[in-house]
This record gives C-alpha cells, sequence and structure tokens, in this order.
C-alpha cells in the first residue's frame, strides 16, 4: 500500500534550520514529481516547493530562497531544507506527489519569535 511518511519537524527559534524528511512506502520518487505543502491552523493548504521528473524546481515566493528541495534517489527520499526560518512558516508541513496524488499525514514546525 502506497504511503508516505514525513519527519524532522520540531520547534526551532526564529532564524533556525529544520530538515524535513519524506520516506515512502509503495512509491518510487524517481517515478513521481513530488512537492511540499503546508498548512497553517484554518489558512488554505498551500504549496511550498515542487521538484519535477524532469528535473526541475519551483518555489512559492514566500521562499525567497530559504527552502531547498532535493530527492535522494538511492535512499528514496524528499527532503526540504529550511533556513532562515520565520514564526509564519510555523505550519503543518505535508510531501506529496503525483499522478497519482498521494499525500503523507504531516510533520508540524513551530517557529518562535
Amino acid at each position: 500500500q502506497e504511503q508516505l511518511v514525513e519527519s524532522g519537524g520540531g520547534l526551532v527559534q526564529t532564524g533556525g534550520s529544520l530538515r524535513l524528511s519524506c520516506a515512502a512506502n509503495g512509491i518510487l520518487f524517481k517515478n513521481y514529481n513530488r512537492a511540499w505543502f503546508r498548512q497553517a491552523g484554518n489558512k488554505p493548504r498551500e504549496m511550498v516547493a515542487k521538484s519535477f521528473v524532469s528535473g526541475g524546481t519551483t518555489y512559492a515566493d514566500f521562499v525567497e530562497g530559504r527552502f531547498t528541495i532535493t530527492t535522494d534517489i538511492g535512499a528514496n527520499i524528499v527532503y526540504l531544507e529550511m533556513t532562515n526560518l520565520k514564526p509564519e512558516d510555523s505550519a503543518r508541513y505535508y510531501c506529496n506527489v503525483w499522478f497519482p496524488n498521494y499525500w503523507g499525514e504531516g510533520t508540524q514546525v513551530i517557529v518562535s519569535s
């Protein structure tokens, strides 16, 4: 059964860094477009970063060069490296692949001011 499992979230101070990981069961990331989304409270879920099978990446404007999405094909893990974190980055971060569309359950990130 296909499954995505995120890890690496936690509490960090403003300006700090975190590396989120997304591991998979039944999914080979090399065959899928990959993305990280986030959702803060009752706000809509928003795209953070995407990585395409073709090799390209794209980021939300609010990333401003602070985050990097990478994929370790051999280990079959997708990472989101986050630096210079701000309180407004606090959210639950979700791993996503498509097509077909699969989501993990997320990992919580809290950035204290």
